[in-house]
C-alpha cells in the first residue's frame, strides 16, 4: 500500500536542498573542467605532430571506453599510492571533468570540422598565428554547431553526479541513502530526488536551446 508521509517530507527537505547545492557545485565544476580540457584535447588532435595526435587520440578513446565510476575510484583510492592525495570533492570533480572532457573533445572536433576550409585558408593567408587563427576565426564558428552537444553533456554530468557517492561525497543520492537508512523510509527521499533532478534538468535543456538561438543570431546564422 502506498504510504506517503508529508510531515516526513518537510523534515528531510532541508537536507535534500543542501545536497542539491552540493550536486550543482560538483556538476558545474566538473563541466567547467571538461569545457576547457575538451577544447585542448580537440586541438591537440589537429597538430602536425603525429605522435602527439596519436597519444591524445588513444587517451581520449581509453577514457571514453571505461566507466566513470571506475575512474572516480582510481582517482580517489589509487591516486594516493602515486602521491596524489585529494579530497573526495576534488577527486570527484577531476574525475568527472576528465571523463567528460573526452566526450566534449569529440563535440569540439565536430564543430571544428564543420568550419569551411576557406576560413582556415583565409586565416593562414592573413598571416595569423595559430592562437589568433583559432581564437578569432575558427573557434567562434565552431561553437555554434557544438552548442547542442554541450547541452546534452551538461545534463549528463548532472545525472552522473550520484556516482560520487562511492567516495563519500554528500550529493543527492548519497544524502537520500543516508536519510533512508536513518529512518527506514526510502520512498519519500528517493521520490524527492527524482523530482529535483527533473526540476533542474528540464529547465536546463530549455535554457540551452535559448542559448543556441542566441549564439546563432549573434553569428548571423538565424
Amino acid at each position: 500500500m502506498f504510504d506517503w508521509k508529508w510531515e516526513f517530507v518537510w523534515e528531510i527537505l532541508p537536507r535534500l536542498v543542501q545536497a542539491t547545492g552540493n550536486t550543482l557545485i560538483a556538476a558545474g565544476a566538473g563541466y567547467g573542467i571538461a569545457l576547457v580540457l575538451g577544447l585542448v584535447l580537440a586541438i591537440a588532435q589537429r597538430t602536425p605532430y603525429r605522435l602527439l595526435t596519436f597519444v591524445v587520440r588513444e587517451l581520449v578513446e581509453f577514457i571514453r571506453s571505461t566507466p566513470l565510476l571506475l575512474q572516480i575510484f582510481f582517482v580517489f583510492y589509487v591516486g594516493p599510492q602515486f602521491g596524489l592525495r585529494l579530497s573526495p570533492w576534488m577527486s570527484g570533480m577531476i574525475a568527472i571533468g576528465l571523463h567528460y572532457s573526452c566526450y566534449l573533445s569529440e563535440v569540439y572536433r565536430g564543430g571544428l570540422d564543420s568550419v569551411p576550409r576557406g576560413q582556415w585558408e583565409a586565416a593562414t593567408a592573413l598571416n595569423m598565428t595559430v592562437v589568433q587563427k583559432y581564437r578569432r576565426i575558427i573557434i567562434p564558428q565552431a561553437i555554434v554547431p557544438a552548442v547542442p552537444g554541450f547541452g546534452n553533456y551538461l545534463v549528463g554530468i548532472f545525472k552522473d553526479t550520484p556516482m560520487l557517492s562511492v567516495i563519500g561525497v554528500a550529493e543527492l543520492i548519497h544524502t537520500a541513502n543516508a536519510i533512508g537508512s536513518e529512518h527506514y523510509r526510502f520512498l519519500e527521499p528517493y521520490t524527492l530526488v527524482g523530482l529535483i533532478f527533473l526540476a533542474i534538468s528540464l529547465p536546463a535543456a530549455g535554457m540551452i536551446k535559448v542559448f543556441e538561438n542566441f549564439v546563432r543570431r549573434r553569428m548571423g546564422m538565424k
